[in-house]
């Protein structure tokens, strides 16, 4: 089974940066994309960001855009996330998110998910 592993949470004040990691247990593992999403407490997972192997096209959700930024390597089955000027809003647990043939912004494209890293971001 694989599974996506998170690292790279913690807590940061507002105007700081972190960085997320998300690696595949197995690297023979194929995917179509890999992305990011998070979720606050009392609200829905919501998309952060994607990127698609094949031409290596990258989304962003609009309240991200121009803060975070999303990278990987194919080969290593591993995605990473800087986010820069982080806002209290950005407060969620951050999910990793593997898709094996689709790229997009719905969860239900996705079919392998993390288990979460949480980001907390004091005003």
């Amino acid at each position: 089974q694989v599974q996506l592993v998170e690292s790279g949470g913690g807590l940061v004040q507002a105007g700081g940066s972190l960085r997320l990691s998300c690696a595949a247990s197995e690297r023979t593992f194929s995917t179509y994309s890999m992305g990011w999403f998070r979720q606050a407490p009392g609200k829905d997972r919501e998309f952060v960001s994607t990127i698609r192997w094949d031409g290596g096209r990258t989304d962003y959700a609009d309240s991200v855009k121009g803060r975070f930024t999303i990278s990987g390597v194919y080969t290593k089955n591993t995605v990473y996330l800087q986010m820069n000027s982080l806002k209290p809003e950005d407060t969620a647990v951050y999910y990793c998110a593997a898709s094996t043939y689709s790229s997009g912004t719905f969860p239900s494209i996705y079919n392998y998910w993390g288990r979460g890293t949480q980001v907390t971001v004091s005003s």
